[in-house]
């Protein structure tokens, strides 16, 4: 019990933690399934557990390279933009269209950020035997006639250079609230069947990841967001006599549960945050 592995179970240990079932937590169930996603789209946005480093692939289709050499007005996956102006003195009302390309792939909604793109490189310059790039490698890996550990890791720096230089990273734009990764390439250059590998970060599926449910981050801060939604639903009944005598006061109720999650939030930012994602929007 004091280890849930389920979603009910995390509801059930948050609402014990407030007082239930002494106390009846005046909270209904839909608002709890709503405060349930929020806490757990929280964790898998922010926290460095909410989130798994893995690397994806992708094979290229005819329809990508379709889509990503469109040019002029029409063609597969050109999207129009219409822009009117307002009435210019002289010249009237004019309207602009602008036209964009669907040079994009959708990827897994679950995919909350983008570290970086594998080079893939199918060009005769730098691609083959005879290429620019592996004569320069060969040339100096001839002269390399040492087996000095500080001589190697300057010479395979040097290397790594000559590479950064004739192999230039691919331009790629990642918005998660579109799911869709940008392509600035030339996709005149790509072929059907090449693979794009992704080093990106997927939030964990709490229902395949149950361990998730138990997190101590996640508990309190369900618990303290409850615990808020309990004072504003009791807020309106300030200063409404019970039989007894007894004045329910959510105000109180509201403010403490305020306080405690602003003190998660600094947690969260100090002790549990990722460091931003390179291509996050």
């Amino acid at each position: 019990m004091a280890k849930p592995s389920t979603r009910q179970g995390l509801i059930d240990y948050c609402l014990r933690k407030l007082g239930a079932p002494v106390l009846e937590i005046n909270v209904a169930d839909d608002q709890i399934d709503d405060l349930v996603d929020d806490a757990i789209q929280l964790f898998n946005e922010r926290h460095f557990d909410g989130v798994e480093r893995m690397y994806l692939k992708y094979k290229l289709t005819q329809e990508d390279l379709d889509r990503g050499q469109a040019k002029n007005t029409d063609g597969v996956g050109i999207v129009t933009t219409s822009a009117t102006s307002t009435s210019i003195s002289g010249y009237g009302t004019t309207t602009n269209s602008w036209y964009e390309t669907s040079n994009f792939l959708q990827v897994p909604d679950s995919v909350v950020g983008i570290e970086k793109i594998f080079k893939f490189d199918s060009s005769t310059i730098s691609g083959g035997m005879f290429s620019i790039k592996y004569q320069l490698f060969l040339n100096d890996l001839y002269q390399f006639n040492s087996v000095n550990l500080l001589q190697y890791a300057m010479t395979k720096s040097y290397l790594e250079d000559i590479d950064f230089l004739l192999t230039t990273d691919k331009q790629v734009r990642f918005n998660k609230r579109q799911d869709r990764l940008y392509l600035d390439i030339d996709w005149g250059a790509e072929t059907v069947g090449n693979w794009l590998v992704l080093d990106c970060y997927r939030a964990l599926d709490p229902t395949s990841f149950t361990q998730v449910y138990n997190d101590p981050f996640l508990k309190l801060y369900l618990t303290a967001l409850i615990k808020r939604q309990w004072g504003q639903n009791l807020i309106k009944f300030k200063g409404v006599k019970l039989p007894g005598g007894i004045e329910m006061n959510g105000r109180e109720i509201y403010d403490d549960a305020e306080r405690e999650l602003d003190s998660l939030r600094s947690r969260m930012a100090n002790e549990y945050e990722l460091p931003p994602y390179d291509f996050v929007g």
